[in-house]
């Protein structure tokens, strides 16, 4: 799909809305991204208030994808570790609109993410992904390992207990 640009966000009220729509959208259709259905906007704001003033101070990058000026994605790169683990980031949040999946969208968010952190100097890439309807192919084709699952690790949106796979990539020169 060549018209998705990935691009900075502007805080915008509009841009808030979107965020706050995608996040609700996401959890409505079983994406385990630590909401539980339903998800109150109120709820939701807060999220990706926080989620923006981490960014603003450098703990993380919010990578969105558009169409013209439709919000159609998001990841993010979570930065902020501890002392003794400053070459590594973490992926969360990967979300595509529903009538936007299944078009590269999340592939190439994820490519993003994956240059923005050699660019930050990372060397590994880690992340975990629910073990029903989660995106296990996706980064398996991305090239992440599997490391593991940890067994009824998580609630599902809808209820009921899921599995987590935990999966890591090397990257840049490491």
């Amino acid at each position: 799909m060549s018209s998705i640009e990935i691009r900075p966000l502007s805080n915008t009220d509009g841009t808030q809305k979107m965020l706050v729509d995608l996040l609700i959208g996401t959890v409505a259709a079983g994406g385990s991204v630590s909401f539980m259905h339903p998800l109150a906007p109120e709820i939701a704001a807060a999220f990706w208030s926080k989620s923006l003033q981490a960014a603003a101070r450098g703990e993380r990058v919010v990578l969105p994808a558009w169409n013209r000026e439709a919000l159609v994605g998001t990841v993010t790169l979570l930065l902020d570790c501890p002392p003794n683990q400053p070459h590594r980031a973490e992926i969360a949040k990967l979300m595509t609109r529903l009538d936007y999946r299944g078009k590269g969208i999340a592939t190439r968010l994820m490519e993003e993410a994956e240059a923005v952190a050699v660019e930050k100097g990372r060397t590994l890439l880690v992340l975990d992904t629910a073990k029903e309807e989660g995106a296990s192919g996706l980064y398996e084709k991305l090239g992440f390992a599997l490391a593991g699952e940890i067994p009824d690790y998580a609630l599902k949106p809808h209820g009921g207990l899921t599995g987590t796979l935990i999966y890591w990539k090397r990257i840049g020169s490491a």
